[in-house]
């Protein structure tokens, strides 16, 4: 009887818990990375932020290696010395809507496809610089898009546009989802 072995209940089992080990790492790491960016610091000493994320780390058992690649990312250095880049998507979702997606990464390429992806698979379209940006207030130091007259929208477009934000949040390089519509506060 195929699939019946204590060996494969074992490994389906592992899999589950690791899989569930991974996606706390990368939510952790993201904790990580942002609060190094904000704090302009990788000392914990001098940097509360990182301190609390990486007192999330510790009670996730997540590797040291792990935590200290986090920490260079969010100074924006890597392993191979390659720079982290902070590039802004600019699109429309479901709707409609404006949307803005900020990311910071070491491979634009990939990113970018990523961004694609999730935007196709939301019924949005990727588009280019300056095409939704005019629906946004820019702030002082370019990292918060509010939207200039919000929309109000659907319900159902509003679900739409909820799972498409948290799928943008799931992809590790993605900071922060903008859009131009007034999210209940349920979504």
């Amino acid at each position: 009887m195929a699939g019946h072995s204590k060996w494969n209940n074992i490994k389906n089992k592992k899999q589950a818990a690791d899989a569930k080990r991974g996606k706390v790492f990368s939510q952790v790491a993201k904790q990580i990375r942002v609060a190094t960016k904000e704090g302009a610091s990788g000392d914990p000493q001098h940097n509360p932020a990182l301190r609390t994320a990486l007192e999330k780390a510790r009670a996730a058992n997540m590797p040291k290696d792990k935590i200290a690649a986090a920490i260079d990312k969010g100074l924006g250095k890597t392993k191979s010395g390659v720079s982290i880049a902070r590039n802004v998507y600019e699109g429309f979702g479901p709707g409609g809507v404006g949307v803005i997606v900020t990311a910071s990464t070491d491979n634009a390429q990939r990113t970018s496809a990523d961004v694609k992806f999730v935007f196709s698979r939301a019924g949005g379209s990727l588009a280019g610089p300056g095409s939704a940006a005019y629906l946004f207030t820019i702030s002082a130091d370019n990292e918060t898009y509010t939207p200039k007259q919000p929309m109000q929208a659907e319900p159902d477009v509003q679900s739409r546009i909820s799972q498409m934000i948290d799928a943008f949040l799931e992809l590790d390089d993605v900071d922060d989802v903008f859009v131009s519509i007034a999210l209940e506060e349920g979504e």
